[in-house]
């Protein structure tokens, strides 16, 4: 199976399946000299946990990591890190259905035809339980753009078609959404409940902005810093969507209206989100995902079996409702991952060159 790896100066290798011992991941180009301890995973893998909330699967995994390999005293050496995460809540039971049948809207049909052979626990390779393992390496990634002072936040926009139409920061963190508009997390909070009564799920948005990344991060004309940050996003399994800055938005915009104003002090608007010509600008980058209905549902549906005949299939199990919030932590780490990369391939391009990164705009 290829297709486990992400990045160039700093690579990214996942492994693991949603019901095996473990999923894990091997981050490789980190450079020496950093610290790095268990305790550093605890605060983004708890983002990530399933809790209480009416939209979490009631899989309650302990996500401690540990570090196998690439830290001694405390400090990175610059040798491969391996990170292990333990599956200690699995329960296949409820999945012994998958012998046979395909889940509409699963990745179970795809990957059956792909390989003829799969897991079926939970999904296996292509369950989201193989995210854990992304939040771990967003963390070390996370560890060598503090410094620099880049910073990334991704938040909860809408759910099941409520829409936050006021950002009220200071009580983001006392939403069970991570969502900035309270009305809007209170009648989330509903929804969510009304789709579990009825065996559904739904979809949502998430924004994620970026702020500290300096200008010149991007390698045109293939590895764009935006096309890079979108294919990131997207090999997370449930989006189905991603705008950088306007989006969508700028087609109905005149250039005039669309261009972002250069001033001494700055950028007089971002519409560009960020990103001119696959490079940082130096201003926040601002990125909308939009993330589909979970498809493990409680209400029956027409679906066919291993050889083609038609049936039909009610499941079972342990699922969550929404994808959101539990999604937001898994964005972030993939934005750090790609961060991480470009900065540390830029550093590589201007050190050969003998140069430096000019101030940030903004």
């Amino acid at each position: 199976m290829g297709g486990n790896c992400i990045g160039r100066a700093f690579r990214v290798t996942t492994f693991g399946e949603s019901h095996g011992p473990a999923m894990g991941a091997v981050v490789e180009g980190c450079p020496p000299g950093i610290e790095l301890s268990a305790a550093d995973f605890v605060a983004a893998m708890e983002r990530r946990r399933s809790k209480e909330r009416s939209s979490d699967t009631s899989r309650r995994e302990t996500d401690e990591v540990e570090i196998v390999s690439g830290v001694f005293e405390g400090l990175t050496t610059g040798a491969p890190i391996m990170l292990m995460i333990a599956n200690q809540d699995t329960d296949s039971r409820a999945y012994e259905i998958l012998r046979k049948l395909f889940r509409p809207g699963h990745g179970d049909y795809t990957f059956f035809k792909k390989y003829q052979h799969v897991d079926f626990r939970g999904g296996g390779r292509y369950s989201a339980r193989e995210t854990a393992a992304r939040v771990a390496a967003g963390v070390v990634a996370g560890k060598i753009l503090d410094p620099i002072g880049v910073k990334v936040k991704a938040y909860t926009l809408e759910i099941g078609g409520v829409r936050a139409m006021q950002f009220k920061w200071d009580t983001l963190e006392q939403s069970p959404f991570y969502c900035p508009d309270p009305r809007a997390s209170n009648r989330i909070q509903q929804v969510l409940k009304d789709a579990a009564a009825r065996g559904d799920s739904v979809g949502g948005v998430a924004e994620v902005i970026v702020t500290g990344c300096p200008p010149g991060l991007g390698e045109p004309v293939f590895d764009k810093l935006d096309a890079d940050l979108a294919k990131a996003i997207f090999s997370i399994g449930t989006v189905k969507g991603v705008e950088i800055g306007a989006g969508f938005g700028a087609a109905r915009l005149k250039g005039s209206e669309n261009n972002d104003p250069i001033t001494p002090e700055g950028f007089k608007s971002n519409h560009a989100g960020g990103i001119l010509a696959g490079i940082s600008n130096g201003d926040r980058i601002i990125a909308r995902v939009a993330l589909k209905p979970i498809p493990s549902i409680r209400m029956e549906q027409e679906t066919i079996d291993r050889e083609g005949r038609p049936a039909r299939i009610r499941l079972s199990g342990r699922h969550d409702i929404c994808p959101l919030p539990r999604a937001l932590a898994v964005i972030e780490a993939m934005v750090k991952i790609v961060l991480a990369d470009h900065y540390l391939r830029q550093m590589t391009n201007l050190s050969a060159a003998g140069g430096r990164f000019v101030e940030r705009v903004r």
